[in-house]
């Protein structure tokens, strides 16, 4: 057990760090614009190969975590983001930043899945639920990411120093605690077991788990692309009260995911999700209807605390529908991506035939779908975690 709990700090470790990392690059996203010149289609152009890079990248290691064990995967994955967050900045023009957007969105993917993955095994060994302060944890480091880029550009510091500073040095410490990961052998699949049949309804019980993901982080896109446009633009907020919309969204769901663990052992999985779905969409579809600046911040801070523990509520139900994590959960997170990506462009596609409020109405409906599809996040196998998780 010794070992287990070493290894769940291991895993802690990783969520932190890939946070922390993405978080510090996206905070200097415009100073690798201003550094370069570039136009805003020429960030977009970059961005989309991050977005690219990533869902190649993910179905990729969830075999790779299959065959090898996640702990080898993880490790590996990490040393490449570490490595491109590293060197993202450095390119002189548009080309060399879209080949190292790339990579960094697909280190960034395939670290994804694998550290979910091993954060499944480190679950069920200690028959308690733990993955929702994983992803507390990878909040926690996006917005210490976010404040030290934001330091970093208040005093002028070089965005290639930066990160590559940042970089190495999460690097070094976080390749240094992995060590302490399961081994390879812990969730490794066995030869013959490559060639045992899938369980019966396993497509189909995946389908509703990609789209409860899909459902959430489109809103969860959504919210980071247009909370703020909304309190300003069709509320006539300042900017300063419009800033805080999204702050209200990720404080919630930062405070959310450090209770749902406890809240999963409390209620269970599914009547967690079922419920969170109703705040979100009770808080928000309220706020829309009321109009307000207020309003809009609370509907957004219930946003925030209704789809906290819907993703860590899924990944174990995909991580667990099989014997080996890695093939379920990267079909499902791949699908969840294509969501998160979906959802800004969506949005903006709606408010522009109809209105920004009427756009963002979809939240609160997507919102319910996850309350009604909630029972797909019931563990289906994992017996060691049936006690605590399948309620």
């Amino acid at each position: 057990m010794t070992a287990v709990r070493a290894a769940r700090r291991a895993v802690g470790v990783t969520f932190f760090v890939n946070g922390l990392l993405y978080g510090s690059w996206a905070a200097r996203i415009p100073a690798v614009r201003d550094r370069l010149g570039l136009s805003p289609g020429q960030v977009g152009i970059a961005l989309g190969c991050i977005a690219a890079g990533s869902l190649v990248a993910m179905p990729l290691s969830g075999w790779a975590t299959a065959r090898a064990g996640s702990r080898r995967t993880t490790r590996l994955a990490l040393a490449l983001f570490c490595t491109a967050t590293a060197l993202v900045a450095l390119p002189g023009g548009l080309a060399g930043l879209c080949a190292l957007c790339f990579a960094l969105g697909a280190s960034a993917g395939a670290l994804d899945v694998a550290m979910n993955a091993h954060g499944v095994e480190v679950e069920r060994r200690l028959r308690r639920p733990v993955l929702s302060s994983f992803h507390a944890l990878f909040s926690l480091g996006g917005l210490a990411g976010a404040a030290t880029g934001a330091l970093a550009a208040a005093a002028g510091v070089d965005v290639r120093a930066q990160l590559a500073v940042v970089a190495v040095a999460a690097g070094v410490a976080a390749l240094l605690v992995t060590r302490r990961l399961l081994p390879n052998r812990a969730d490794a699949a066995p030869r013959r077991a490559r060639r045992e049949p899938l369980p019966p309804g396993l497509a189909r019980r995946l389908a509703v788990l990609g789209a409860l993901a899909f459902a959430c982080l489109l809103c969860e896109g959504a919210a980071a692309d247009w909370s703020a446009l909304y309190v300003d633009r069709s509320l006539g907020a300042s900017a300063a009260v419009a800033a805080l919309a999204y702050a209200a969204f990720s404080i919630t769901m930062t405070a959310g995911r450090l209770a749902g663990d406890r809240l999963t052992e409390r209620v269970g999985p599914v009547a967690l999700v079922r419920r969170g779905g109703l705040v979100a969409a009770a808080g928000l579809g309220g706020a829309l209807l009321a109009g307000a600046p207020a309003a809009a911040l609370a509907g957004f801070a219930c946003l925030g605390a209704g789809l906290a523990t819907v993703i860590p509520a899924v990944f174990r139900a995909a991580g667990t529908a099989t014997a080996q994590a890695g093939p379920p959960l990267a079909a499902v997170s791949t699908t969840g991506y294509l969501g998160f990506l979906a959802g800004p462009p969506l949005i903006g596609a709606l408010a522009e035939a109809t209105s920004l409020p009427a756009a963002l109405a979809l939240l609160p409906l997507l919102a319910v779908l996850l309350a009604l599809g909630a029972r797909a996040v019931a563990p289906a196998t994992g017996p060691r975690l049936e006690p605590v998780l399948a309620r």
